[in-house]
């Protein structure tokens, strides 16, 4: 990039840009979610640890069973970070599809930050968030 414009700056642009990308599908990768079922296969705990965003919100959502036939879910957050606003529709999408299945869903254990982004952009939590959903 540096040799055909003939400028430091488009090389040095490029290689941040590059870096961040790379940086990002790296981190994505650290993402573990495991699941532990109770009172007798009729709940089920899933207990996040990492970052979650952009690149790793399909393997977030990806993570849930939405076929198993549940009375509660408890989504544990405590060790998990939400960093952008995929990351927050990518709960929406797993607390919502999993209350359309008949589960009652709690999400617990966000930090402060995580708390914020997910208070202002989330709709799972807000009355009628199914409907608001289901018209995008």
């Amino acid at each position: 990039m540096v040799v055909y414009p003939h400028n430091l700056a488009y090389g040095v642009l490029v290689g941040v840009l590059l870096a961040a990308l790379f940086f990002a599908n790296k981190v994505g990768h650290f993402l573990r979610i495991d699941s532990t079922s109770r009172d007798n296969g009729h709940a089920r705990t899933y207990r996040v640890v990492g970052q979650v965003f952009f690149s790793s919100s399909s393997k977030f959502v990806a993570a849930f069973d939405f076929k198993e036939v549940l009375n509660r879910v408890t989504i544990d957050l405590s060790h998990a970070h939400f960093r952008d606003i995929t990351a927050v529709a990518a709960l929406d999408k797993g607390v919502l599809k999993l209350r359309r299945e008949g589960s009652e869903v709690t999400v617990l254990g966000l930090n402060e930050a995580s708390a914020t982004i997910v208070d202002r952009f989330a709709v799972h939590d807000k009355p009628d968030a199914i409907d608001t959903l289901m018209e995008h």
